[in-house]
């Protein structure tokens, strides 16, 4: 009984059912989009180090550390037996890591100078522009930020300076063959990319390499020598940790956008319910328990919640389907401020997001009519006819 009456209140009053509805649909569509925003971001910032760095893991020289420079000029050797196979292969490929400096424009800049073999599709880097440059003593690729930062473009040359194995330092002419536009800084600021067997001829470093990525379809091999195997669990591990460490302010912002979207809940349930005093009053004057009556306002906002969700999903749903396939593009570079966030932003709409915002949000439309539609109830009948404001 107490289902048919509120569906007949329901459509009944079309216009205080579509305000409240609305209101809801949209606390609904603003929870899932900003959160799958937030979420896509963090997402993003892994899948981009694993494209462009990490592919299928690694395989680095014993003393290697990719964080501390000093360990760059000892950390290269032939490549071990088994690992060169796969380099034979076509499934990996070596970097020779070396320091170096560079003078563009009269200043001088320290870089990381890296030797990558240029057939390589491994990672997406266009390395493939470091091809067939005969007439070029140090074909050069840089990327946006390196660019702007040492005033140079396409076609500009200036000296290299660097420390080869005997310790002996030498000089020649860099050219820069291509610009690339990446959104990992890390291959960007402070590194310079030329062609493997021409870093091996700089440095006297004859077939030998710092590290060997691997493609995503290849496992561990039993044998790499004494070389260290690290997977892409590793790899990723110190932007794991951030994200780990930024769950809770995650969290923090998820419950803002729940509260914003409580207030704007509360606001027209409780208008709503309160401008319905006289109708209380008239269902309890005609015999209806108290019970009942908040019974019946509990489940109009259950009803409401229902409807809200099928709103949001014909309503909503087309335009979280498109931003969650196409994006939403940016209006600033914030590589410039050592984030890996894209220049167009795919939120990720989670299962478990969904269902806990679907979960939260009907829970406080249920409270907010119950609350409300209960402190009325306890008016005596001829007040609430009256229209007196319960206290």
């Amino acid at each position: 009984m107490l289902f048919n009456i509120a569906i007949k209140n329901l459509f009944g009053a079309k216009l205080r059912t579509s305000l409240n509805v609305f209101v809801t649909s949209i606390s609904f569509f603003l929870v899932i989009f900003v959160s799958g925003m937030y979420d896509g971001m963090r997402e993003h910032a892994k899948n981009i180090t694993i494209e462009t760095e990490v592919a299928g893991g690694t395989y680095w020289h014993p003393e290697y550390d990719s964080m501390d420079p000093r360990t760059f000029e000892d950390s290269h050797s032939i490549i071990p037996i088994h690992i060169k196979k796969l380099i034979d292969q076509k499934s990996a490929f070596g970097v020779l890591v070396s320091q170096a400096s560079i003078y563009p424009n009269g200043r001088i800049m320290p870089v990381v100078m890296k030797g990558i073999t240029p057939d390589q599709n491994i990672v997406n880097m266009p390395t493939s522009v470091l091809y067939k440059h005969n007439d070029i003593s140090i074909p050069v690729l840089i990327g946006s930020g390196m660019a702007e930062n040492a005033n140079l473009k396409v076609g500009d040359t200036f000296t290299v300076r660097w420390l080869d194995a005997d310790r002996t330092y030498d000089a020649d002419e860099g050219t820069v063959v291509h610009i690339m536009e990446t959104e990992n800084f890390k291959l960007d600021l402070g590194h310079i990319w030329i062609p493997l067997s021409k870093a091996q001829t700089m440095l006297a470093m004859k077939d030998q390499a710092t590290y060997v990525t691997y493609s995503k379809d290849l496992t561990k091999i039993k044998d790499s020598g004494n070389w260290i195997h690290h997977d892409v669990d590793y790899m990723i591990r110190d932007m794991e940790a951030l994200i780990k460490a930024d769950e809770p302010g995650a969290q923090v912002m998820y419950s803002i956008l729940l509260a914003l979207a409580a207030m704007g809940i509360f606001n027209a349930q409780v208008l709503s319910i309160f401008r319905r005093g006289k109708e209380i009053g008239t269902l309890m004057a005609l015999g209806m328990t108290r019970s009942r009556v908040v019974g019946l306002f509990t489940l109009e906002g259950g009803l409401n919640a229902f409807l809200a969700g099928i709103i949001t999903l014909v309503l909503f749903g087309p335009i979280l389907l498109y931003f969650g396939t196409n994006g939403i593009p940016l209006p600033m570079d914030y590589t410039e401020m050592g984030l890996l966030v894209a220049k167009r932003l795919v939120p990720i709409y989670s299962i478990s997001l969904i269902i806990s915002t679907t979960v939260l949000i009907s829970i406080i439309v249920l409270v907010v009519s119950y609350i409300p539609s209960r402190r009325i109830t306890k008016m005596k009948p001829t007040d609430a006819l009256r229209g007196r404001a319960a206290t």
